[in-house]
């Protein structure tokens, strides 16, 4: 049986060099946000906010022509985190 991820960490880039990581519960809920909130507004300079996962008080918000690239991430409770 294939081992299921217990979230999606979900990797932005945006133009200037930025990084950004925030997770997901479930593929499913990345792919709600990402048709929901971003497609509709990809070639505008508004801010749509990017939700935050278990962090109270902290927003994140973008501009959609500023991504320049989007990893999603499975990760699993077993994983070990490496610094390369």
């Amino acid at each position: 049986m294939p081992r299921m991820p217990d979230e999606y960490a979900v990797h932005f880039l945006i133009s200037g060099g930025h990084r950004e990581e925030v997770r997901f519960a479930t593929i499913q809920d990345f792919q709600k946000w990402y048709s929901g909130a971003l497609m509709p507004k990809i070639g505008s300079n508004d801010l749509i906010n990017v939700p935050i996962r278990n962090t109270q008080n902290e927003i994140f918000v973008v501009r959609p022509t500023s991504i320049m690239g989007i990893r999603v991430e499975p990760i699993f409770a077993g994983s070990i985190e490496r610094d390369f």
